[in-house]
């Protein structure tokens, strides 16, 4: 059986943590923030956050190898 591919747009999306949740980054963290309120980059200071559970099979699908 040959290896399976890695979809490199999830790659740069999402990572597997170690007990097998899927990380994300919060969105509206990477530039642009002259025109975002207080709010909005203080709501998005943690890095971290867990992808919604109804995606979780198919992110997995897209990183075979838990990259």
């Amino acid at each position: 059986m040959g290896k399976l591919k890695t979809n490199k747009a999830a790659k740069k999306r999402y990572g597997i943590t170690a007990t097998g949740k899927v990380k994300r980054t919060k969105s509206n963290r990477k530039h642009l923030f002259a025109n975002k309120t207080k709010r909005q980059k203080k709501s998005g200071r943690i890095q971290d956050a867990y992808a919604d559970k109804s995606c979780v099979k198919t992110i997995k699908k897209l990183l075979p190898y838990g990259n």
